[in-house]
């Protein structure tokens, strides 16, 4: 179970580190789903014991957490099995600034950030994955194009 803990820290707190500048860190309480939060018996804790556990979170991401990410197979692994491959449904063209994206798996994606890619390919294979802000970013396989997405359904 402390592996487990300790697997689920470290990816989610990689990603805090790509996104630095971008979002503030909204802490852990946060980046959890409300079933994980429950779970983890961390609703027990105080808002002092919660800012604590947050700051020590930044220290670790800053430090150890990046070389677990690169050096522990288990963290690899995890990390492999959070990404969503899926294909959009057509027409696709592009992003425009607050584009809708349907996938194939019936899952729904909006764009979150600004910016605009014209997309000509018949290729419309996507990867969704999960940075440690708990932000997701939308890859297309064929380009290596990427947008900042947030999940609708």
């Amino acid at each position: 179970m402390k592996n487990i803990f300790l697997v689920a820290t470290v990816l989610l707190f990689t990603a805090a580190m790509e996104a630095a500048g971008e979002e503030e860190f909204p802490g852990v309480k946060a980046l959890m789903s409300a079933q994980e939060f429950e779970a983890s018996g961390l609703r027990q804790l105080s808002a002092e014991q919660l800012e604590a556990l947050d700051n020590w979170l930044l220290r670790y991401t800053a430090g150890e957490a990046q070389v677990l990410v690169q050096s522990n197979p288990e963290v690899r692994q995890t990390e492999r099995e959070q990404e969503i491959l899926s294909e959009l449904k057509p027409p696709f063209s592009g992003w425009t600034g607050n584009t809708i994206f349907r996938l194939q798996n019936g899952q729904i994606w909006q764009q979150r950030r600004a910016g605009r890619h014209a997309h000509r390919g018949a290729d419309l294979r996507v990867a969704i994955s999960r940075n440690f802000l708990g932000f997701h970013k939308m890859t297309l396989l064929d380009t290596g194009k990427s947008v900042q997405v947030l999940r609708l359904k």
